[in-house]
């Protein structure tokens, strides 16, 4: 029989998680959904047309785990499914969740030509096609319980690839890296580290200890330290943590440092800007070679709606600066320490915004004796 180039993909919603009220095919191993297992797997064996029986309560979630250029058709429509079976080539059949492991023998998994398919599922589904032929490589998935089994050992072969690979794992076993993360040659990654999602880590960096890395592109010689990641770009030879917080939709550019205790939201950060300790910079595009002093933080959000900051190139802002938004900080421009800077800072000007200090002689003397206190 032929390399079959289509597959059907059964999802019984009546077999659901107890926990999670959803078919153990969109459950999670290793943060990556079932589906999207067997469907990359598929892939790589030629697959090239996908067809999963689904009721539309989850057929979003179910289309999700596939690549969005990917030809899927989601439906428990008999009329769509025949359609999808008239052909004459052979048809991988997968009737409950699987895993691939390649040491696996012929199983549930078949493969029958369509015509044969169309014909014997005319009154619904059955795996009683006379044409078909067993297919090895896959480990069915009866509950939760399977799962914690596999999800051990495929966690342990993820690890080894990447080993194989030139990527230096200190200790295997306090690790954990979804199966579509990729990691360049001569990267270190450190104890207690999660690596999710579709995740790019470039070559020679450093991820971990206790990193979480979720859904990112993360650049050459780059360093994560006891930090979380999610849905960004981040560029090489930048250091981020320890305990740093970058939420989804940042890019953060080379050569850039954000240190202990900043969270950074929805901003762009030019090449060169120093963001070092206890700073928010939120929905901001920030120029090149900034420094943000301690305490700094971009006020967004009125309670209503959220407003940008413009931080341009080569900007100092002091410590403790509120940058109420909108707002724009011109290029090489300052900010004293303790200003809420509510307009616009020329480029290359001085920002002050703070009341005058003003020294009562003796007011805590006085007041230590109406206590009844020493100094």
């Amino acid at each position: 029989m032929d390399q079959p180039k289509r597959a059907v993909l059964i999802m019984e919603e009546d077999a659901l998680v107890p926990a999670y009220s959803k078919p153990l095919m969109l459950e999670t191993v290793l943060f990556c959904p079932i589906l999207t297992w067997m469907g990359n797997r598929l892939r790589d064996d030629g697959v090239q047309r996908f067809f999963v029986v689904c009721g539309p309560r989850f057929a979003e979630e179910a289309r999700a785990c596939f690549a969005e250029e990917a030809d899927v058709t989601v439906s428990e429509r008999q009329e769509d499914l025949a359609a999808f079976l008239n052909t004459p080539d052979a048809v991988s059949v997968l009737l409950r969740p699987a895993l691939p492991m390649e040491e696996a023998g012929p199983g549930f998994a078949y493969a029958a030509p369509g015509y044969e398919l169309q014909e014997a599922w005319k009154n619904g589904l059955t795996n009683k096609v006379d044409a078909a032929e067993l297919l090895c490589g896959w480990v069915p998935v009866f509950s939760l319980e399977t799962v914690a089994e596999l999800e051990m050992v495929l966690r342990d072969r993820i690890v080894k690839r990447h080993i194989q690979n030139g990527v230096r794992v200190m200790d295997p076993s306090a690790v954990y890296i979804d199966p579509r993360v990729s990691i360049g040659r001569g990267t270190v990654v450190l104890p207690g580290s999660i690596l999710r999602g579709e995740t790019a880590v470039g070559r020679d960096c450093v991820i971990g200890p206790n990193a979480v890395v979720r859904e990112c592109a993360v650049g050459d010689e780059t360093e994560i330290n006891a930090s979380q990641v999610n849905e960004s770009v981040i560029g090489s030879r930048t250091h981020v943590g320890p305990f740093a917080y970058i939420r989804p939709g940042c890019t953060i550019g080379d050569d850039i440092k954000v240190g202990d205790f900043v969270e950074v939201k929805n901003s762009t950060v030019g090449d060169g800007t120093k963001i070092s300790h206890l700073t928010y910079v939120g929905d901001s595009d920030v120029g090149k070679k900034v420094n943000f002093g301690c305490g700094t933080v971009t006020t967004n959000y009125d309670g209503f709606k959220k407003y940008r900051c413009t931080i341009g190139d080569g900007a100092f802002l002091g410590c403790n600066t509120n940058l109420v938004a909108p707002v724009t900080v011109g290029e090489g421009s300052y900010t004293a320490a303790g200003s809420t800077i509510t307009e616009e800072v020329p480029p290359d000007a001085l920002g002050v915004a703070r009341s005058r200090q003003k020294n009562v002689e003796g007011w805590a003397a006085r007041r230590r004796k109406l206590h009844g206190k020493d100094r």
